[in-house]
């Protein structure tokens, strides 16, 4: 299944992208580290949002989708240059996955150049062709991508557009490849469209080029043909996995994951199977069908991410220790790149003794004839040195490589000779390769933390305990007392008098109800209608099998609660209440409508934090027994004790403990809860009703089975 953009796919791109030219640039988004978005504002087709999947894909897309209320600093500096700048040309690098927008703006044309290939990059350039900022500062042989520098472009690939019959008989008559292989890498087309132009002609793909006769070779230009022709049309298709798939993509109906495309593709593709064939009208439409919710919960996953940070968990599941091991072998394997790279440079300076030399001579004249000004415009015309910086004195030149050609960029202190420029790298070598070591032996201490820790995790494993999580905030409703009752509904309540007025004011909305047990001092609870928790498509992979993996959420889907539902609600206000405290079974609550619940009080009295005036008819609930239980759950992935009724906890927890009043002190309870378990201690201490209390049953969570 290709997740990555293809030459056609952005030649493609380049046509409907040119459609909106014209359109102004509103604003510019990263809800994630691997996505960029851009708000652009047509006036004849209205707002549309260019998404950019670093690497990936990229598309037009009109979905809903969430953003984070600050900007990230790339974000940032989109905005400052590009903001209702008017786009003027969308165009493509030869026939490379690179596409680049041309804004126009005040102070002239900047350029946002998207690259798509090996882990992709979103640069804005300057009008000069200068980078104003990357997405990604990286560096290659050929070139630098990094603030300040001149953007240059990769090295030119075959332009299939360009080819001629002629032209492809001298690419084949020099490969030693099979076919497949030929087209794909020589004449650019990519491995997916020269398997379909092999299915086209009725080619064997492994077919050596030397076994082609000529009217093979007619008959692979003349598909090349067809199918770049095909670029410029507006449908495109898509192909599903199997006839079961096909039926879900047709009727729309969600199993909670991607539609499941095994491709798309801007023209047919004669190896795909047409009985999967789905039409769509453009490519961005196919794309957004695919990948556009999966892609528009970017920035949930990034709050995810930045909330959930596993501590003791495998390395593929974000490991702490996993992660810095690996963070210490890249670090590593940079030290000793590093090092390679200076120790060349050095190397090559040497043996370009001469031209090294000559070209700092020249400099050192022209700089006490002309000047630093003078020698900076004369540069430009010098085929060797790039540019010069008056400020460190140093000139950005090139060494002759195998054909005598310019090669690699070096810098060069025009004040210092040829042996002390080369030995600057060889100093910086020796410093990396001393760095390379100590990181080695940091490596070496972690590997063994790191053993020690999967020890201790392998038993907690095999006693049903979950890794600790660290958080660095909390879930909204972890502030009061919470459950959740049997169908799935939210139910929150007040800790104190000022949890009571934040629970009434911001979490009982129209719909919610309002419960409360008949006692002095009392939390007010909201039966949350339209919030809840449903079962995670997505759990944590780190998690006991034992443990029910929910996700929060937000759907109508609950409708009006039961009386069952409201039974439990009222049983619940019970026991958070003083009845659990003072020994007694049972208590009564009862429930009534929000807008029932009112701070005005009558005229003439008053009314403390905390406390509010019920008008109307209340509905009793008598007899509700002070008795809970307490299971583990996972919300969000991250685990958490959940407290509820018998049936609610029983229902949905294969391991919980039953708990009434008694004389134990809730702190040793939540002592032997959290050794069990694994739980945080202030977790568990938090959700456990006010007073003493006793365990009446407990079905393996505190005392596992053998």
């Amino acid at each position: 299944m290709r997740e990555q953009s293809s030459s056609f796919d952005i030649a493609r791109m380049v046509v409907e992208l040119r459609a909106h030219i014209g359109a102004r640039v509103r604003k510019a988004y990263q809800p994630h580290w691997e996505q960029v978005m851009l708000r652009l504002n047509s006036k004849t087709d209205g707002a549309s949002d260019l998404v950019i999947v670093r690497g990936r894909r990229l598309y037009l897309s009109d979905r809903d989708r969430p953003m984070p209320m600050s900007p990230s600093p790339f974000a940032m500096v989109l905005r400052k240059y590009l903001s209702n700048g008017r786009l003027v040309d969308v165009t493509q690098h030869g026939f490379d996955r690179i596409l680049t927008l041309h804004i126009d703006t005040a102070v002239g044309v900047h350029r946002l150049v998207i690259e798509m290939f090996r882990d992709g990059n979103v640069i804005l350039l300057d009008p000069e062709g200068v980078i104003i900022q990357p997405l990604t500062s990286t560096e290659y042989a050929s070139r630098i991508l990094k603030r300040g520098e001149v953007y240059d472009w990769p090295p030119a690939q075959v332009d299939p557009r360009d080819l001629d019959a002629d032209g492809l008989n001298e690419i084949l008559k020099v490969s030693d490849a099979d076919i497949v292989r030929t087209l794909a890498a020589k004449v650019n087309l990519g491995r997916g469209y020269a398997n379909a132009i092999c299915a086209a002609t009725g080619i064997d793909p492994s077919t050596p080029i030397s076994n082609l006769n000529e009217n093979e070779k007619n008959g692979i230009m003349d598909v090349i043909t067809s199918m770049l022709g095909g670029i410029d049309s507006t449908n495109a298709h898509g192909w599903a996995k199997d006839t079961e798939s096909l039926n879900l993509i047709k009727t729309g109906v969600s199993t909670g994951e991607m539609p499941p495309y095994l491709e798309i593709a801007p023209v047919a593709l004669a190896h795909m199977d047409e009985r999967l064939q789905i039409e769509h009208p453009s490519l961005s439409a196919a794309i957004d069908a695919w990948w556009g919710a999966h892609d528009s919960a970017a920035y949930a996953r990034r709050e995810m991410e930045k909330m959930v940070e596993i501590g003791e968990a495998e390395e593929t599941a974000g490991s702490r220790l996993g992660r810095r091991a690996e963070q210490q072998e890249q670090a590593i394997g940079r030290f000793h790149e590093k090092a390679g790279k200076a120790q060349n440079i050095a190397t090559m300076i040497t043996e370009n003794w001469e031209h090294v030399n000559s070209l700092l001579i020249q400099i050192r004249q022209a700089v006490e004839k002309q000047g630093w000004d003078g020698v900076r415009a004369a540069v430009k015309d010098v085929e060797w040195i790039q540019s010069v910086d008056p400020a460190k004195r140093t000139m950005q030149a090139f060494l002759p490589n195998e054909d005598g050609r310019p090669g690699i960029r070096i810098e060069l202190y025009v004040d210092e000779t040829v042996h002390q420029n080369a030995q600057r790298h060889f100093t910086v070598a020796r410093t990396q390769k001393d760095k390379a070591k100590g990181a080695t032996k940091a490596l070496e201490d972690t590997e063994r933390k790191k053993r020690k820790e999967e020890k201790q995790r392998a038993k907690d494993e095999a006693a049903g305990r979950v890794g600790r999580v660290k958080r660095s905030k909390k879930l909204w409703f972890e502030r009061h007392r919470w459950t959740m009752l049997s169908d799935g509904r939210l139910m929150v309540g007040g800790r104190d008098a000022r949890g009571n007025d934040t629970i009434v004011k911001k979490h009982l909305g129209r719909e919610d109800i309002y419960v409360h047990a008949d006692l002095h001092g009392a939390p007010s609870c909201s039966i949350r209608v339209a919030e809840g928790f449903q079962t995670d498509s997505a759990p944590n992979p780190t998690l006991p099998e034992h443990i029910l993996p929910l996700r929060l959420t937000q759907s109508s889907d609950f409708g009006s609660p039961n009386e069952m539902i409201l039974e439990e609600a009222a049983q619940m206000a019970v026991c958070w209440s003083r009845a659990w405290g003072g020994g007694g079974g049972a208590a009564t609550a009862y429930h009534v409508g929000s807008n029932q619940v009112s701070k005005t009080a009558e005229t003439g009295e008053s009314l403390g934090r905390g406390a509010f005036v019920i008008r109307g008819q209340r509905n009793w609930h008598r007899n509700m027994a002070t008795e809970i239980s307490l299971g583990v759950v996972a919300i969000n992935g991250i685990p958490l004790p959940l407290v509820g009724t018998p049936a609610a906890i029983e229902s949905v927890c294969e391991r919980w403990i039953r708990l009434q009043p008694g004389t134990l002190k809730k702190e040793s309870i939540a002592n032997q809860i959290a050794k069990a378990t694994g739980l945080v201690h202030d977790d568990i201490l938090g959700c456990l009703p006010p007073g003493n209390l006793q365990i009446v049953e407990d079905r393996q969570l505190i005392t596992q089975s053998k």
